[in-house]
């Protein structure tokens, strides 16, 4: 348990305390769901070890399972298991993950991305005459779901560095569903606003009173049918859910689904292949910061946006009493146009499409990164384009992706040293809106291009049998580039915004000196190659001017990221861990 001088240490550090500079010597669309409350959050510290998610319940699983010696895979398999449960709009067994593992020596980057169905074309989301189908057609009902991937990737990640026995992972999801839950008040707010989860009969009859009302908050909501597929899983592996009944079962869900069947076979789920990659890792002033490599777009685009910042003066420009002044939303808005201009034509599943040039290296040139940099001046770009790497030999056309923002994200450091950052997904809110043994079944096929082709050529995210669709998740880990000491692991959901969410803690912990809560709770920014958008409510009207004046066409509407981190810090020579949540959602941090 945490105890008091952990929590009055969490509350010091949440202030203006001048130790949160130790890291940096030591060591940081669619409309968004809906929000809750913004509720203000000191941070957690913690000795040993340390979880930090998105509902307390699984925060609690994960928290469980390091008390009792497991490592930082473990106890990430119990957290999304319970997230599975208690947070069904947002990831689960149904959906695809990536994770950052460090095992103390080594960096891995696991992928649990969705595959597109053998049969699935480049037309998959096209009408007749070539033009993009409706967003409602390609996301709602079985055409968009993907081979689910995160169960995979678990049991690969926990066979290589589990601890305790796979099964007793299961346990605290297996008596929650059915002892039951209380429903918060985010799982209320996204039944009350989402019209599609109640027309599949089976969501409907649970989520959903004989009213047709969503259950309300603090009802105790049961879930044996998920109970019942957790306890099969638990007892004969993943196998279990990818080529028995399970499989059968959510094949046959989607394929008669009844006005937008999809082509999801059960030998497309039996034939799912969880992959371990290389890294992206890059230096970024005195530290290495390692993301998550294609078909993940975000650990390239935040090492490029990181690049293109570290040819300028940020320390300078340091928010002041938690506000963030024009000109750094000015550079970090110009150097997310850049780096988003390269995401939205090159950036896809590098098994099917090349990277330009000699690929990440390529992309991640400094002398490439430079002469992006230089392209900021005094007025904003408005849109800027893709640039082109040393070495570059291939067109590709321009994508069109939907990509939404319901996702999770968990973080977790052990007591061996090990550490983990894993975003989690079911893709829009409540995936497909299809629910099948317990569990909602992603809508992930969404995330490729839905133009297949333009006069550029051919658009690099397009969708492809076997091909796993580009993502923007950005798992993020660092570390201390001279003692090679892991400090911080963050990432974020939110859609295309992660990239800039994530970058945004990184520079405010590694540029501003902030704790990984203070920078988690700093107003969200940044563009997507689009209008410079800006957390609604948290910029003054004279930012808002200045920007304006700069020649930015602003968008401020509710940013709700759910970032979760935790940072390594060094308080009068003992290290603590620190954990943060976002203020946005229901996230906490727990560790002994």
């Amino acid at each position: 348990m945490v105890k008091l001088k952990m929590l009055a240490l969490a509350a010091l550090l949440a202030g203006a305390f001048a130790p949160v500079h130790v890291l940096a010597q030591d060591a940081a669309q669619a409309a968004p769901e809906v929000g809750i409350n913004y509720t203000d959050k000191a941070g957690w510290a913690s000795k040993k070890f340390m979880v930090s998610a998105a509902n307390p319940l699984a925060v609690e699983a994960g928290y469980t399972i390091l008390r009792q010696g497991g490592s930082a895979i473990d106890a990430a398999i119990a957290t999304q298991l319970v997230l599975t449960l208690v947070e069904p709009q947002s990831s689960g067994i149904g959906g695809g993950a990536f994770l950052v593992h460090y095992d103390g020596k080594d960096v891995q980057a696991f992928d649990g991305r969705e595959t597109a169905p053998a049969k699935a074309t480049e037309t998959l989301f096209q009408k007749a005459d070539g033009s993009p189908v409706s967003r409602l057609d390609g996301v709602v009902g079985g055409r968009s779901v993907g081979a689910p991937g995160v169960l995979r990737m678990l049991e690969m990640a926990h066979k290589e560095h589990g601890k305790l026995p796979w099964k007793a992972l299961f346990a605290p999801a297996i008596a929650l569903s059915e002892r039951g839950f209380p429903v918060s008040e985010r799982l209320n707010g996204m039944l009350q606003w989402d019209k599609h989860i109640r027309k599949d009969p089976v969501a409907a009859a649970y989520f959903y009173d004989k009213a047709a009302k969503p259950w309300p908050v603090g009802h105790l909501l049961k879930n044996p049918e998920l109970a019942d597929t957790l306890r099969a899983i638990a007892a004969g592996g993943a196998d279990a859910f990818y080529k028995g009944y399970i499989a059968r079962d959510i094949a046959a869900k989607v394929a008669a689904h009844p006005t937008n069947p999809g082509l999801l076979s059960a030998a497309d789920i039996a034939g799912y292949q969880a992959k371990v990659r290389k890294p992206v890792c890059n230096d970024y002033r005195a530290f290495t910061v390692c993301g998550m490599p294609p078909p993940s777009s975000g650990g390239i685009a935040v090492a490029q946006m990181l690049g293109i910042l570290e040819t300028k003066d940020m320390r300078a420009l340091a928010p002041v009493d938690g506000k963030v002044g024009a000109d750094a939303v000015h550079l970090f808005s110009e150097a997310g146009r850049l780096a988003y201009a390269d995401r939205n034509r090159y950036a896809a599943d590098t098994d099917f499409i090349p990277l330009p040039g000699r690929g990440i290296p390529s992309l991640l040139d400094k002398t490439y990164l430079a002469k992006r940099a230089a392209l900021i001046g005094e007025k904003s770009m408005g849109v800027a384009t893709a640039g082109t790497p040393p070495g570059m030999d291939v067109a590709w056309g321009l994508d069109n992706a939907i990509e939404t923002p319901s996702t999770s994200h968990l973080v977790v450091m052990d007591g061996s040293g090990a550490g983990l950052s894993m975003t989690t997904t079911v893709e829009d809110a409540f995936g497909s809106r299809q629910m099948v043994r317990g569990f909602i079944l992603n809508n992930q096929l969404t995330d490729f291009s839905f133009d297949s082709r333009d006069a550029n050529g051919p658009v690099a995210n397009r969708v492809e049998p076997g091909k796993r669709p580009r993502s923007a998740m950005s798992p993020t880990i660092v570390f201390d580039k001279k003692t090679k000491k892991l400090v911080l692991a963050v990432g974020s959901p939110g859609g295309p915004a992660i990239i800039n969410y994530v970058a945004k803690v990184l520079v405010g912990t590694l540029d501003w000196g902030l704790n990984v809560q203070q920078a988690i709770s700093l107003p969200n920014f940044g563009s997507r190659n689009g209008p410079t958008e800006l957390e609604a409510g948290r910029f003054s009207p004279a930012v808002h001017e200045a920007l304006k004046a700069r020649g930015h066409q602003l968008r401020s509407y509710d940013m709700n990221s759910g970032l979760h981190g935790i940072q390594r810090l060094t308080i009068h020579g003992q290290q603590y861990w620190f954990g943060g949540a976002d203020p946005r959602r229901e996230g906490v941090a727990k560790g002994d």
